[in-house]
């Protein structure tokens, strides 16, 4: 196995059409009092900064947010189901991306995965309402596994050793998104990022930031695999 391909979810495998965000901010009024500020942007982050970011501009502190920070989490995925089912949303998967998952999963030389900030559970809700097997994901970090993004590629490196017992360089690890914090979040590690523009980012956008390659869709299947074996 030489490399560990790392999927974001929202905006690079699948848009929800606002159904986490709507989730969410029912999440933070219900317990918090306030959706927060809706000029906040939630790409990029995993849930719990989301939480922590919205809550300090509102004015509450760390120690009162730590203290509703899993009631707040356990109402956003419980909100999320219907949400994700509702037909008028038009939740679906991006162009190209089932092939290339499968495509990716198919070889015998890479470990398909996902990098991503939603917490685990809300991850698996959002990939069956597309249809995607969670467990074709073979190593993976979450947004439940460390608040900070940046700390996700070593928990997914660490996740090949314990699963496979495989140690890959930093350059063998691949990371897939459609945000700037996509592109940045592996670089500690050395791992290589490929950026899609199917978020709320352009390819001039994204390739600012230096990826290792950059894409307007998934769809060209060739060209990406190339891009994360090459």
């Amino acid at each position: 196995m030489q490399h560990l391909v790392l999927f974001d979810i929202d905006g690079t495998i699948m848009h929800s059409s606002g159904a986490g965000r709507d989730a969410m901010e029912h999440a933070l009024a219900a317990t918090f009092g306030t959706p927060g500020d809706p000029a906040i942007r939630y790409d990029g982050k995993t849930d719990k900064q989301i939480v922590r970011e919205a809550m300090r501009h509102a004015g509450f502190s760390d120690h009162d947010i730590d203290s509703r920070m899993g009631e707040v989490i356990s109402l956003y995925v419980s909100g999320l189901p219907a949400r994700l089912d509702d037909p008028k949303r038009g939740v679906a998967m991006y162009p190209g991306v089932a092939t290339l998952i499968e495509a990716v999963h198919q070889r015998s030389d890479s470990v398909l995965g996902l990098l991503t900030g939603n917490v685990e559970s809300g991850a698996r809700l959002k990939l069956a309402s597309v249809g995607l097997d969670f467990d074709q994901f073979r190593v993976n970090a979450f947004g439940s596994d460390s608040e900070v993004r940046g700390e996700l590629p070593a928990v997914a490196h660490k996740r090949m050793v314990d699963v496979f017992g495989v140690t890959l360089r930093g350059t063998d690890v691949v990371v897939i998104g459609d945000t700037p914090a996509d592109i940045a979040c592996g670089r500690s590690l050395g791992a290589r990022a490929i950026a899609v523009a199917t978020g709320s980012y352009s390819v001039e956008d994204l390739r600012g930031h230096e990826p290792h390659a950059v894409f307007a869709d998934l769809s060209d299947t060739d060209a990406v695999l190339a891009a994360i074996v090459g």
